[in-house]
């Protein structure tokens, strides 16, 4: 069996003593040999190797594809092949749980499965259903830009939880799909702990963006000037790598089917949550506060199109209630607008992230492919 591979076990079933000692022992043995996937029966336990493993390519997909799950070594590839064998097989839904703490693999793991399906599927080599695949695949550089971040234990951790389903039509072909997203992280808009960074998109834009399209947003690529973003020195700052990345992003709106005014709305809210972290309040002689920087106002102004900028001071530095139906404006002092402010800023980029997985849904829908049927099967 494969399983009898020449490092360590390849199945923990087959332990002859079970003890979290020996597990461990198992791990690390496998994992000094660049063995990364182990089994626990159907479950393929993954070790992040933190390096970059040759296991990947055409030669793999073809060892994997069409075979049953232990008849090659332990392997990502097994799982997603076992899971779409089954889908065909019984006609029926089938899921595949990744689970695991910060920096384990998650995100890569959901990557490298998308991948291989999309490499055993439209043999055929249908435009329609190779369209599908690319936007399901592209759609993972827009999420990660908006949704993930380089933690103190993850350069890319997925700071949002996900749920995707990919639709397939009865010859086995993916035709669109769904996310679902939850708990994205908002309070990284306004502050991340010590040694770590806000989402991916704030630098991408800053450092990845033309000049012009900075001047357009009143933005500069020095991060020290925007508090949103320079609350720690640590972390990748590479100009190149984040022009390559922005790049990547505008590449995938564009193949997704945003209209440009839409992607340039995107980056006018980035811009914008960038600007409010800047606004600072001082306290009035007799009572409320005021914004200091009226420059910093206004460019918040001209960036979400609000033509009066006093309607928008009166918002950030006091709140109206309703009560028995009278409504009164109570003034904020200092630290209730600097809360109102940073809310505002989490608000504006939850109600982003959530457009922008909509509109992500609404590229891959399903509905819209011609092999649409109602009952399609999912995983």
């Amino acid at each position: 069996m494969a399983l009898h591979t020449n490092v360590g076990l390849g199945d923990f079933i087959l332990m002859e003593k079970i003890t979290m000692e020996e597990f461990v022992k198992n791990l690390k043995l496998r994992h000094e040999a660049r063995q990364i996937y182990t089994y626990i029966g159907d479950v393929c336990v993954s070790v992040n190797p933190y390096t970059t493993l040759d296991i990947y390519g055409m030669d793999m997909v073809n060892q994997y594809k069409g075979r049953e799950i232990f008849e090659r070594p332990p392997h990502i590839f097994a799982i997603a092949d076992a899971a779409y064998k089954s889908m065909r097989r019984n006609g029926k839904d089938t899921c595949i749980v990744i689970s695991g703490e910060s920096g384990s693999g998650k995100t890569e793991a959901s990557k490298v499965i998308m991948r291989y399906i999309a490499k055993v599927t439209n043999v055929a080599q249908q435009d329609d259903i190779e369209r599908v695949k690319d936007v399901l695949l592209q759609s993972n550089d827009i999420l990660e830009a908006f949704g993930n971040a380089q933690t103190n234990r993850n350069d890319n951790s997925s700071r949002f939880g996900k749920y995707m389903d990919i639709n397939f039509d009865f010859k086995g072909d993916p035709i669109g799909g769904h996310i679902n997203n939850y708990l994205l992280e908002k309070s990284r808009v306004v502050q991340q702990q010590d040694g770590e960074r806000n989402f991916h998109a704030f630098y991408q834009l800053l450092q990845g963006a033309p000049e012009a399209e900075l001047k357009k947003l009143h933005l500069s690529r020095n991060l020290s000037e925007f508090n949103y973003v320079n609350q720690t020195t640590k972390g990748k700052s590479d100009p190149s790598s984040r022009r390559q990345d922005y790049t990547r992003v505008v590449a995938a709106l564009k193949r997704l089917g945003f209209p440009q005014e839409a992607t340039d709305s995107v980056w006018k809210v980035l811009a914008s949550v960038l600007h409010l972290g800047n606004l600072q309040f001082e306290a009035k002689e007799n009572e409320g506060t005021e914004i200091v920087d009226k420059k910093a106002l206004s460019k918040l102004g001209s960036l979400l199109e609000v033509p009066s900028l006093q309607d928008l001071e009166e918002s950030l530095t006091s709140r109206v209630i309703a009560a028995h139906g009278d409504v009164v404006r109570k003034l904020h002092n200092v630290d209730d607008a600097r809360r109102a402010r940073d809310a505002f800023a989490k608000a504006l980029y939850d109600r982003l992230f959530t457009w922008i997985v909509a509109q992500v849904n609404s590229a891959i829908d399903p509905s819209t492919s011609d092999a649409y049927v109602a009952n399609s099967t999912v995983i």
